[in-house]
């Protein structure tokens, strides 16, 4: 099983992934370490990403969902994955493949990019990737609303995935 932790930047995918593969005893792969060093310089400098800026980003991530599956290892992978062409980059028709939408308010959103530091990302991106954004529905993620605690948010994660 391939989890996917994913939503716009603030929503919490690097604690919670991390929390899940915890719990799962899995391995946690960050889906920021793929970005290349372009990609992140323009994010710095607050400049939106474009579809064929994440082209190869989303492709280089499913290649290490696919190791992770030919390993036969359970693993969390994060990625913001905002649109459903970029979920069908990543699940590539996969039923083994798990997205986890992180759902919050904008207000909540801004509030902990606010409080963040170390992170390439400008949070003045926040309104892009909300323009980006088309949330899936239930056919295709696990959604929990990011006001929860952590422990919650992992806790209702698992019960969803059991229950699939």
């Amino acid at each position: 099983m391939i989890l996917i932790a994913m939503g716009v930047s603030g929503a919490g995918k690097t604690r919670i992934g991390e929390m899940l593969a915890e719990r799962l005893h899995c391995a946690f792969t960050d889906g920021d370490a793929f970005h290349s060093a372009a990609n992140k310089e323009k994010m710095h400098h607050g400049i939106p990403l474009t579809d064929e800026d994440r082209w190869p980003w989303l492709k280089s991530i499913r290649v290490a969902i696919e190791e992770k599956q030919k390993a036969g290892e359970t693993a969390v992978f994060t990625c913001s994955s905002l649109k459903r062409s970029y979920r069908d980059i990543l699940r590539a028709g996969d039923k083994d493949v798990c997205f986890v939408y992180l759902k919050g308010s904008r207000e909540v959103l801004e509030a902990r990019l606010g409080h963040r530091t170390g992170h390439f990302f400008d949070p003045s991106l926040l309104q892009s990737q909300l323009d980006t954004l088309e949330e899936p529905g239930a056919d295709e993620a696990i959604t929990v609303n990011i006001e929860l605690s952590p422990e919650q948010i992992v806790d209702d994660v698992l019960k969803q995935v059991a229950q699939r």
